[in-house]
């Protein structure tokens, strides 16, 4: 029987989109875990494909948005949440799990500041896939749409031309079509190096299926599952089969390895 990948999905005191984040992982296939950030330990990721940062107001942003959550990480797993990518896990930060990304360091510079406009944003936004072989996107059109809903998604960095770096370079997922809070470059998501971190202001898991949103103007998603399904299961279905597609290929590499008989001396 074809083991399914876990997701663990940490929950900090103010995550308020965790459930709906682990009924749409299960929905492609994952096996979930919402785990309280008092109970995370270093020995907690084994056996974990994919670690997640739900929406949400960590702490009641009293701070700076993920930062109390991104020092109680640290403190708690120390390098192990890096370890843990390095060794092939996955990492996603959804909205408030983005700031926490950003705080400690996983994701290229940058800052989640208030929106221009200066208060809660709450729409519809179509996005530009820049990233069509990530893990994460490559299920998914040069341009979709999700909905955003915070108050500090305004990505900014040390100076403009870093952000336009980004974009250029890769590490710029995605885009916003439109400039609608003010990012730097229009980014609306960043991946790291490796491309199994990305965090994104979006929100994937409120967008399953294609009668959550209804939008006229829009074309039919080219999808081989069918048209009911929206850009979020998309996204989750992605990375599904990338981790599934990649724990086969190790599996595979270390059972040919097993059975190759040692070499002779000469």
């Amino acid at each position: 029987m074809e083991r399914k990948p876990c997701a663990l999905l940490l929950k900090f005191p103010g995550t308020n989109c965790d459930t709906e984040t682990a009924r749409a992982l299960e929905a492609v296939g994952f096996v979930t875990e919402i785990l309280p950030i008092s109970a995370l330990k270093p020995e907690t990721l084994v056996g974990v494909s994919l670690v997640v940062m739900s929406g949400g107001f960590s702490y009641g942003d009293y701070i700076v948005s993920g930062r109390i959550a991104s020092l109680v990480m640290e403190e708690k797993l120390g390098d192990t949440l890096r370890e843990f990518r390095d060794n092939g896990g996955y990492v996603l930060g959804i909205c408030n799990g983005f700031q926490i990304l950003s705080q400690l360091g996983l994701l290229p510079p940058g800052s989640l500041v208030p929106n221009t406009i200066g208060r809660f944003q709450c729409q519809w936004v179509r996005l530009e896939n820049r990233a069509r072989k990530s893990p994460y996107l490559c299920h998914l059109p040069e341009e979709f749409e999700l909905p955003i809903a915070n108050v500090e998604g305004r990505l900014v960095t040390s100076d403009p031309a870093e952000a336009e770096g980004y974009v250029k370079d890769g590490a710029a997922a995605l885009l916003y079509a439109d400039d609608v809070n003010g990012s730097f470059s229009r980014i609306a998501g960043l991946q790291d190096e490796t491309g199994r971190v990305l965090g994104l202001m979006p929100h994937p898991e409120r967008f399953l299926y294609r009668r959550n949103h209804y939008d006229p103007d829009w074309d039919e998603i080219p999808d081989s599952e069918g048209s009911e399904w929206g850009s979020g299961y998309l996204m989750f279905r992605s990375l599904y089969q990338a981790i599934t597609e990649g724990e086969k290929n190790q599996a595979e590499d270390l059972t040919s390895t097993a059975h190759t008989p040692p070499s002779l001396p000469v």
